[in-house]
Parts: structure tokens; C-alpha cells; sequence
């Protein structure tokens, strides 16, 4: 190994309570079916209710999984010459 590494104990600092956490920039991630129907396509229902969509959803309701987002009108598209290969265990 080439050097050591600053400041270790900064891992073990107890920050105590969420409101710590938002003052150094951080903002709460909240699941999409954790929310109401209006502010997620997976939100809403009564308990803990499936998806109910086919393919997961953003919260603009485009497709999270495989779908191609690329405009092909972009000017740089001519420049690509092969696309990125899918992460293993995405459909």
C-alpha cells in the first residue's frame, strides 16, 4: 500500500439524530411505495401493495429498467459506436 489514510477515526463519529445528517447536505431516500399515489406511479394503496405496473417505474413514470432514454437526434449519436453492455440481473 502507498500511504496511509487521513483522519480514520472520522468513521466512528455519531452524528445522533437525522437532523445531523441533513445539516452536512444529506437528503432522506424514500422508497416510491412509501409514497401517495399522486407523488409516485408506485405510491398509493391499502397496506403494502405489489407495484402494479409491469416494469418498475421513476417517479416521471418512464420505465427504471432497459428502456432506451437516448434521443437518436442527438449530433453526438454518430459518435457512439457501441452502446454499453446491461448490468447482469437487469431485465
Amino acid at each position: 500500500t502507498i500511504g496511509k489514510v487521513g483522519r480514520p477515526e472520522a468513521q466512528l463519529i455519531k452524528l445522533g439524530k437525522a437532523g445531523k445528517r441533513r445539516q452536512l447536505g444529506w437528503t432522506p431516500h424514500i422508497r416510491g411505495t412509501a409514497k401517495n399515489a399522486v407523488d409516485h406511479p408506485h405510491g398509493g394503496g391499502e397496506g403494502r401493495s405489489p407495484i402494479g405496473h409491469k416494469f418498475q417505474k421513476t417517479p416521471f413514470g418512464k420505465c427504471a429498467i432497459g428502456l432506451k432514454t437516448r434521443s437518436p437526434r442527438k449530433p453526438s449519436t454518430k459518435l457512439i459506436l457501441i452502446r454499453r453492455k446491461k448490468k447482469s440481473g437487469r431485465a
